[in-house]
């Protein structure tokens, strides 16, 4: 497993390769500072300040190489503009001519995560390591790293060897590691105060049993905030089966527990002073003949009774019952993660995950903190006008709409009946995974939106530093 903190070193003169950044507007300026040799060899190899194009410049001797690499703008680097080249390039030390890394300090790291747990050969090239005088940036960066590495890691993994359990145990490690207390519900206690995940859970095989799990840390007096992750670990759709095409990728379908536990490691290593509730609904949706039906009535912790018009539409039932208890603790603030709806892809594709929020500048602060951290999201409306379309004529609401339109809305509306009131609330219907590779972000697993989360709340809960 690879340690980030090997891939950015401080900058103590050491030896290192050079890495020049051009951009469209400054190439011809900086071209004419090269020697002769070097502008006929750029003008061999057909360089051109393309975007992310890059190419070796010889020195004078074989090892004395550098290199050039075009970016949309040079001053103002995202995460992703030196993703490439801590791919591709030779194991070594490289340091950027006359500036630091910033931002471009996390894709660097990114590109040379690998998941090889399941291969019998592994081919290694060696660590890239850059150079950064910002000494002060280096551990944020690779903390964030290792969390987006986590919820990889953990997406990545079969189902076989991620289900509840699983989930519970890489929560016990991050507790016992930040000093938070760890609780796990399950059995009949389960079934008695968390129908809704109990019953979505109960065809499963022992082994890989329903639960609740809990991690709270922080110090009383703090402002209480909860995180809540859906973890169906495995998503047949139940007795309303998926399609063989539909299922393949379902071992992601616990995306939200690993964005949740990632960002608890990342709450708890900081230290922010928040009082943290992190809330885990882990169960396996399988087939058996105790498994629930389409029109069963469930009783939800909170009271609310749930008609099921589709076995498929779990997720948001495990996370009704995670959010009712998140809110017996009145926190302030409740953000949850969850891959809730394929409508969510239709409408915004995989990159983006939608956000709702029941408060204006909550969003807006969330939006702006994608932004910061090359994380991006898309604010979806609440719209109450939708929330017919989960009324039923025997209960108390239905888990699936009674239209083939708005399935994210009225998935997100489904939730707010659990928020509650007075709460600020965040709901990211995340992917949390890529279908193909682009520098820096690997095809499999993937945090989206986590990084947004995590920016938000240091903005808003980190005092450290401010004047």
């Amino acid at each position: 497993m690879t340690d980030y903190s090997d891939l950015i070193q401080p900058d103590k003169g050491q030896d290192a390769r050079t890495i020049h950044l051009v951009d469209k507007k400054r190439y011809d300026e900086w071209l004419k500072s090269r020697s002769a040799r070097e502008r006929a060899h750029l003008a061999a190899v057909g360089f051109k300040p393309d975007p992310y194009v890059h190419a070796i410049l010889p020195g004078d001797d074989p090892d004395n190489w550098a290199v050039v690499t075009t970016v949309a703008k040079v001053d103002s680097l995202s995460a992703w503009c030196l993703a490439k080249l801590g791919q591709i390039l030779p194991a070594g030390r490289y340091r950027l001519e006359d500036q630091q890394p910033g931002k471009a300090l996390f894709g660097w790291m990114s590109a040379q995560y690998r998941f090889d747990t399941y291969r019998t050969k592994v081919e290694s090239k060696g660590p890239r390591v850059l150079l950064t005088s910002d000494v002060g940036a280096i551990a944020p960066m690779v903390a964030e790293m290792r969390a987006v590495a986590l919820v990889r890691d953990m997406v990545n993994t079969p189902a076989a060897d991620m289900g509840p359990a699983a989930i519970e145990k890489a929560a016990e490690r991050i507790a016992k590691a930040h000093g938070g207390k760890l609780t796990v519900t399950k059995g009949e206690a389960l079934e008695q105060g968390y129908p809704m995940i109990h019953a979505v859970g109960r065809a499963a095989a022992k082994h890989h049993a329903p639960r609740l799990i809990e991690i709270e840390w922080g110090k009383d007096g703090d402002p209480r905030i909860a995180l809540v992750g859906k973890g169906i670990s495995f998503d047949s759709g139940g007795l309303d089966i998926k399609p063989a095409s539909g299922m393949r990728l379902m071992k992601k379908d616990m995306g939200g527990a690993a964005h949740v536990l990632a960002l608890a490691e990342l709450v708890m290593a900081s230290g922010l002073p928040v009082r943290l509730h992190c809330l885990v609904a882990a169960a396996e949706n399988a087939i058996s003949a105790d498994a629930f039906r389409p029109g069963d009535v469930l009783k939800s912790r909170l009271g609310l009774t749930v008609e099921i018009g589709n076995t498929d539409a779990e997720g948001r039932l495990v996370l009704g019952d995670a959010l009712a208890k998140a809110g017996e603790d009145k926190p302030e603030l409740i953000i949850d993660f969850a891959t809730l709806t394929g409508a969510a892809r239709v409408a915004l594709g995989p990159d983006l995950p939608p956000l709702f929020a029941n408060d204006d500048a909550l969003a807006e602060a969330m939006l702006a903190a994608g932004t910061d951290r090359d994380d991006p999201l898309w604010r979806m409306p609440l719209w109450d006008g939708y929330a017919e379309l989960l009324e039923t004529d025997v209960a108390d609401l239905g888990n699936a709409g009674s239209s083939a339109f708005a399935g994210t809305i009225t998935a997100a509306l489904f939730l707010k009946r659990f928020v509650p009131e007075g709460a600020l609330w965040a709901h990211l219907d995340t992917f949390a995974w890529r279908p193909s590779a682009k520098p820096g972000r690997p095809k499999g697993g993937a945090a989206l939106g986590l990084r947004a989360a995590w920016a938000m709340l240091q903005a808003r809960y980190d005092r450290r530093g401010r004047g």
